[in-house]
């Protein structure tokens, strides 16, 4: 199973389109913070009651020592979204330095903790496997306000995210352009209305049980194209873009990498560096500047996305206000 979506991603190659679709997500009812554990002086643990899914979620948050007004960054996970440890924490804290890196940045950045397979999307139906997904209700409607009142937040806010996370920021932007000032992303595909790309998208959610169709509906339903963000393309302009991906080709990160680990990892990256060069292709043709970076090796690995996302700070750190 594993081969075979590996696979299907390695087909996500990109075309022209036309039209752009507004949509409009549902007002969120009421959130609340169920409870909080402090982890350290620059970390919390935050559970939130989420009403749009009808459950408690898990985010950590980073923030510095001392107080005072500060941005958010929400950095979104991969597929398996804190899988790894059962769910008690982000991918992102498990497997790379971020802890560490922003120790000295004034800015929270918050980690949703679950969400496997879902693209952080709000869903048409409920899942036998995945449930209730209702993310970007979540993380655009419910949390930022609990997050600014508990954090300081000043109201300036950015996404990032890598693999399924990085699909996921770049529709989360030009679907929410008032809500973001900035986003990174790595190693993703950007259109999600082309078949293979669809298909791409399609395979994950079954990868990891889910069905398909729950989340935008069967292969002609218009949701696909409503979080196109190749069709939303022009909604980035003005703002803060970053974009990287590998080729595919083994490099320094993948020394210690198995032999599975790269029999999936290098076609992953290879579907992604054709994404990449389609939407920066697409962002040159409307005129909106980005950051862009092509490294000379990498698989789809955590190895190359923990130096990512310090490449992408620059970038970042201007959409927040802090350079």
């Amino acid at each position: 199973m594993v081969k075979r979506f590996a696979a299907a991603v390695a087909m996500a190659l990109t075309a022209s389109f036309s039209g752009v679709v507004t949509a409009h997500a549902e007002p969120a009812v009421a959130a609340r913070i169920d409870h909080a554990e402090r982890v350290s002086d620059r970390q919390t643990k935050l559970f939130v009651h989420s009403a749009a899914m009808d459950r408690v979620v898990q985010v950590q948050v980073l923030h510095p020592e001392w107080g005072g007004p500060r941005p958010t960054l929400y950095l979104l996970d991969g597929v398996s979204a804190g899988e790894e440890s059962e769910f008690r924490e982000s991918t992102w804290t498990q497997r790379t330095d971020i802890e560490e890196f922003f120790a000295d940045k004034n800015t929270n950045v918050v980690l949703p903790v679950g969400g496997t397979g879902s693209y952080y999307t709000d869903w048409k139906n409920p899942d036998p496997v995945l449930g209730v997904n209702k993310w970007e209700t979540f993380l655009t409607e419910e949390l930022p306000p609990l997050i600014d009142a508990r954090f300081s937040g000043n109201g300036v806010n950015a996404v990032a995210g890598l693999s399924m996370g990085a699909t996921a920021a770049m529709s989360l932007i030009t679907r929410n352009p008032d809500l973001y000032q900035g986003v990174a992303a790595m190693s993703g595909c950007y259109d999600t209305s082309r078949d293979s790309s669809r298909d791409t998208v399609r395979g994950t959610v079954a990868y990891k049980g889910g069905n398909p169709d729950n989340m935008w509906g069967p292969l002609d339903d218009r949701t696909w194209e409503e979080h196109d963000s190749y069709l939303l393309a022009e909604r980035l302009r003005g703002k803060d873009v970053f974009l990287s991906t590998g080729n595919g080709l083994l490099g320094p990160g993948d020394l210690e990498a198995d032999q599975e680990a790269l029999s999936v990892g290098s076609p992953l990256e290879i579907g992604t560096y054709v994404c990449t060069i389609t939407y920066d292709r697409r962002l040159q043709q409307l005129g909106i500047p980005a950051e862009v970076v092509y490294r000379p090796w990498g698989t789809h690995s955590w190895s190359y996305w923990q130096e990512d996302i310090k490449a992408a700070w620059p970038t970042l750190e201007n959409a927040l206000g802090l350079s």
